[in-house]
């Protein structure tokens, strides 16, 4: 990895709760909210986000645990911010706290940890072909 990633370092991304982010399965709307399945989606993009200027040419980063809290529902509309932020930077692991927020009530609809490992490509290569 590139240097200058350090514990504190940020990102932020900003979505709106469509249809498609509802709490499903087999198509089938269980509730129209945001679901816990898109929540881990946007987490994990917001801490990919931190460590995507960071990679080197031969080198990927790929997540390996992912912890959630669902504490509010948000509806379709909802504009939500979710902020990760590096909690933890050693070697090759990255540990991010991300927060969800809906931007416009002002409450937390989320919280977690996101976790990822930095190899270099050719190492996953290999381990895709193993499987």
């Amino acid at each position: 990895m590139k240097s200058g990633l350090a514990e504190g370092y940020t990102a932020t991304i900003m979505t709106e709760v469509t249809p498609v982010m509802h709490a499903q399965f087999e198509g089938d709307v269980v509730h129209p909210v945001y679901s816990t399945v898109s929540m881990v989606y946007h987490m994990e993009w917001a801490s990919r986000k931190i460590i995507l200027p960071y990679l080197e040419d031969g080198e990927e980063g790929m997540g390996a645990k992912v912890t959630v809290e669902h504490l509010a529902p948000a509806g379709t509309g909802s504009k939500l911010e979710i902020k990760a932020a590096v909690i933890k930077y050693e070697r090759n692991i990255i540990l991010t706290e991300v927060v969800v927020r809906d931007f416009k009530n002002d409450r937390m609809i989320g919280r977690g940890e996101v976790k990822q490992v930095v190899l270099p490509k050719e190492k996953i290569r290999k381990r895709i072909e193993s499987i």
